[in-house]
């Protein structure tokens, strides 16, 4: 490996230290019916979003309130000294992306045969501190005007 490509490398490995996110691969349900779901809870704090999911009629809802927990883990494995309650969690990024589909035969009127189309997709979810952004975001503030300054 080249000089830049392990700096590039180390430079995302960093990145990765402070995004904590969770993924589902080939859910069997539909990318259409499944941002229904997605679209409730984008942008939600994490608690907001878990009950939202929880009372949500369906079953995608299902699938996103495990991603939710999914990615509430991968926080906690990060930051092992907070506690969830202190933090303000929220659903930083939500994207639902169409994976394979499945295509089958269902016999039709004579003769014939229909194709039927079984869709999955797949759920990216990033979770960050509203905190710990609206810190960095001051830090970045003070910085350029210290910078304005000289």
């Amino acid at each position: 490996m080249g000089a830049r490509k392990h700096i590039r490398a180390e430079e995302r490995k960093e990145a990765k230290k402070n995004q904590y996110f969770a993924r589902l691969s080939n859910c069997p349900i539909p990318a259409r019916k499944m941002r229904l779901a997605a679209d409730l809870i984008r942008g939600e704090s994490v608690e907001r979003a878990l009950h939202l999911l929880k009372t949500s009629p369906g079953e995608a809802p299902k699938y996103l309130y495990k991603v939710v927990l999914s990615a509430i883990a991968n926080w906690q494995g990060k930051n092992e000294g907070v506690r969830l309650e202190e933090s303000t969690l929220y659903i930083q990024t939500l994207t639902v992306d169409s994976a394979r589909t499945l295509k089958r035969i269902r016999p039709a009127p004579q003769g014939r045969a229909h194709r039927i189309r079984k869709r999955s997709c797949h759920v990216n979810m990033y979770v960050a501190n509203r905190m710990q952004e609206m810190e960095d975001v001051v830090n970045e503030a003070v910085e350029q005007t210290e910078e304005n300054k000289k």
